[in-house]
């Protein structure tokens, strides 16, 4: 029970001083959701002092003055001694509460894509989170986290930044060292680094933590994804899928048995699985087409086998450093914000809200879902903003 609880079943400040405390970060988001909802001078005061970093014995007071003067404070008072600060801060009300677990995120290398959104999510939920990246990435995205580059995306809602707990080398194109070919092995980019395939990876989270919760896919590439399918390649073709989608199953194999049962797999995938999207090729569309069809086979295999559950979100266009790769990105949000039934540009934030929700308890019978989230254009059959529509009618 927390400090907050303890004044609100005694008035003995005294007593209620020595019961426990509240810590700062949950302290801070309580009082600033509660704020709103109880916007009295003694709360404001209460509000001010008690979760600035004064003494205990001054919290307590004041948090007495504002329970004396505003009995509603009693509903917030007791989401915060349950741990509830997204309750707290509503009043009351479901939150997202990874407190506990602990996640690894496969594929982040900087701040700007979805698997950092999701992170953060993750974090801001009270999740532990480890991260692999791409081995000739590791580098500049450790010296980028290390000199406060980050820092500005960093911040969570009580203005403290989260932490990743350790970063692993990874490459998931290669499920065992015996896979790694040797110009891999002797090239200067991944020199100085080791034990980085799926299998060496998911042997030192163990290793090191013993299990995780959480599970996140957040990796793609074709290396001919400007190219027509007329015009790719067999091996561009393949590379793509390894890299894209059978890069998923690997992960779940091995990670599959280090995961609490309960856990939750997630991945990324997009609308070109199922539909054409001119310009996205090299085989990038059969990807997404098969991590799909992987998500919905995997939920049966690992539910049945490890009691985790197995998503996928499929996102709307982002204007992320590896969406640019493929050339045409700006069009495909501008098309997106002008034909959605939202017409607004997707935030990444929005998909890693999404994540943690899958992640939660509150998502408990969700598995071998597809779930978009891309402002509903995965719902039209037509372009809005097309001539052709425009005019329809009007000769």
């Amino acid at each position: 029970m927390g400090v907050l609880a303890a004044v609100a079943s005694s008035t003995n400040v005294a007593a209620a001083a020595v019961a426990t405390k509240l810590s700062a970060s949950r302290a801070a988001s309580v009082a600033a959701g509660a704020a709103k909802i109880l916007p009295t001078a003694h709360f404001a005061k209460f509000a001010k002092s008690s979760f600035a970093g004064q003494s205990l014995g001054c919290a307590v007071a004041n948090a007495d003055v504002a329970l004396r003067a505003e009995p509603r404070a009693r509903t917030v008072v007791t989401a915060a001694a349950d741990g509830d600060a997204v309750g707290a801060a509503s009043g009351g009300g479901l939150s997202i509460d990874l407190r506990g677990k602990r996640a690894f995120i496969a594929g982040v290398a900087d701040d700007q894509g979805f698997g950092w959104a999701i992170a953060k999510h993750l974090a801001e939920a009270g999740a532990e989170v480890l991260v692999g990246t791409w081995v000739p990435a590791l580098s500049i995205f450790e010296t980028s986290l290390r000199r406060g580059k980050f820092d500005e995306s960093r911040k969570l809602a009580d203005g403290s930044l989260f932490n990743i707990a350790k970063v692993y080398p990874m490459d998931a194109v290669f499920d065992t060292l015996d896979d790694v070919p040797e110009e891999i092995r002797t090239n200067k980019r991944y020199a100085g680094s080791s034990g980085w395939t799926v299998e060496e990876v998911a042997a030192k989270v163990k290793a090191d933590y013993g299990s995780i919760d959480i599970l996140v896919h957040s990796l793609a590439n074709g290396p001919e994804v400007t190219k027509d399918l007329l015009d790719t390649s067999r091996k561009g073709y393949l590379a793509a899928l390894s890299a894209s989608s059978f890069s998923f199953i690997s992960l779940v194999q091995r990670f599959g048995p280090i995961t609490n049962k309960g856990g939750s797999v997630v991945s990324l995938t997009y609308i070109a699985s199922e539909q054409v999207i001119p310009g996205y090729g090299g085989g990038m569309s059969s990807a997404k087409a098969a991590l799909e069809s992987d998500t919905r086979v995997l939920a049966w295999e690992a539910g049945r086998k490890y009691g985790i559950r197995v998503n996928t979100i499929s996102a709307g266009p982002l204007r992320s450093r590896a969406a640019k790769a493929i050339g045409f990105i700006d069009n495909m949000i501008n098309y997106a914000a002008a034909n959605s039934p939202l017409p607004k540009e997707l935030d990444a934030d929005e998909v890693g809200a999404t994540a943690a929700f899958l992640a939660s308890p509150l998502a408990s019978a969700i598995t071998g879902v597809t779930l978009y989230v891309d402002n509903g254009l995965h719902a039209m059959g037509v372009a809005v903003d097309s001539p052709a529509i425009a005019n329809a009618g009007k000769e």
